[in-house]
């Protein structure tokens, strides 16, 4: 955006966070591609009040291109909002939108490809009558695929989240058993050599303020970021990754909300970096009785009697434990680059724990990057660890599958210390 057009919305800030309504605005700038859906998200689940909603969206249009300034002035107009319009426009030079100039693409003619029947080759003319030599057959195979930098000591910030004790107003019940996860896996991040902080049953703005802080580090010194919540989990609409996380007062957030705090958008020192988020909660409140395989396949085992899942009761209905919920299979939206969420247990279905020894995911997670941290890479073990998860059974019934939403784009290797 010109800086003239930043001024005049910083001089007017206080009349457009007084007046402004983003809720009729919302929808208008993402169809002109002034914001995106991840800024719109963002904007919604900024506050509670239209004026913490608005303060956001004002202060993300500075950031929007120089195009920004007159759509938002159309959008206020199309809106009813003239009078912040005019407010506005006043001492703005005059702007003039320009169509985007269509690229003009140049179509070349292909080749006429014949088929000689002296001669066992494929044969092509080019247009201008030369003959063209076929291709030798068969590609040589080539390995693209390369590995983040991950040698900054410290490699990176790692928040946990440990949600254990949950107000006794809200219909979540108290998550024994989540120190020992908790302890678990600060000291298998410290190992790999990550500056671990702790923080302990967080209500839902804390959640929120604990993110903001991390996004607004300097990570530029660092390769890689992690964050790990263990709470209670539900299913919620999404658009990007699914499910929601519980603070302890019963308020949730959204995961595509938190993964948002640490996107290259919001967080540039981590741009091009892996941001990695484990998530041990349920995805919702269905359990999975399996279906049966052959004996030879699969060594299952046994949990515990003091299991406990991770979820809150949606139903009271034994076959309808979940909300079913078409939004859940849209996959055709952008996702930011660099991120990889794993989850517990399969979006919709619950997370088991056991009160005594934890729960089956962390315990599984933290053994297997003990033992091939060294030799293999992050998404290697994770399939590790869906395996061995999965082989698992609640009270000889319930099954549980682990799962990730992966956007990263090379190989991921820890630190580990030398064996």
């Amino acid at each position: 955006m010109d800086e003239t057009h930043k001024k005049i919305l910083q001089r007017n800030r206080v009349e457009l966070v007084t007046v402004l309504d983003p809720a009729k605005l919302c929808d208008r700038l993402l169809e002109k591609g002034v914001f995106t859906q991840d800024m719109i998200d963002e904007i919604q689940s900024a506050g509670t009040t239209r004026r913490d909603q608005a303060r956001q969206l004002v202060r993300d249009l500075e950031t929007r291109g120089s195009r920004a300034f007159p759509l938002f002035l159309e959008c206020l107009r199309e809106t009813g909002q003239q009078s912040l319009a005019e407010l506005l426009q006043n001492g703005a030079p005059a702007v003039t939108l320009q169509p985007a100039t269509p690229t003009k693409l140049e179509i070349q003619p292909l080749p006429i490809f014949c088929l000689c029947l002296l001669c066992t080759d494929v044969c092509a003319t080019a247009p201008n009558g030369e003959q063209l030599r076929p291709k030798p057959p068969g590609r040589i195979r080539r390995d693209s695929i390369q590995n983040y930098k991950m040698d900054a000591s410290p490699c990176g910030h790692c928040l946990i989240i440990n949600n254990m004790e949950f107000d006794p107003q809200t219909v979540l019940s108290n998550r024994k058993g989540s120190n020992i996860d908790c302890e678990k896996l600060e000291r298998r991040f410290k190992a790999l050599n990550f500056v671990v902080e702790v923080k302990t049953n967080l209500k839902q703005r804390q959640i929120k303020c604990e993110l903001s802080a991390l996004s607004k580090k300097d990570h530029s010194q660092y390769d890689c970021c992690v964050v790990i919540i263990l709470s209670h989990g539900t299913e919620v609409n999404h658009n990007r990754f699914p499910g929601a996380v519980y603070g302890v007062d019963g308020l949730y957030i959204p995961v595509q909300h938190i993964t948002n705090y640490l996107n290259g958008q919001h967080c540039p020192s981590l741009q091009g970096k892996p941001k990695l988020f484990f998530i041990q909660a349920c995805g919702g409140d269905e359990k999975d009785t399996g279906f049966e395989v052959s004996p030879d396949e699969i060594d299952a085992s046994f949990g515990g009697i003091d299991d406990q899942t991770d979820a809150i009761p949606m139903s009271s209905s034994s076959d309808s434990l979940s909300l079913s919920d078409e939004v859940d299979a849209r996959a055709t939206l952008p996702t930011p680059s660099d991120i990889l969420v794993s989850y517990s247990t399969f979006p919709g279905y619950v997370s088991w724990r056991d009160t005594q020894a934890g729960s089956w995911y962390v315990e599984t997670l933290d053994r297997i990057l003990e033992e091939n941290g060294s030799t293999d890479d992050l998404v290697t073990m994770l399939m590790m660890v869906n395996n061995e998860v999965s082989q698992n059974s609640a009270k000889g019934l319930y099954k549980q599958m682990p799962g990730s939403f992966n956007f990263l784009r090379k190989r991921l290797y820890f630190q580990t210390q030398a064996q």
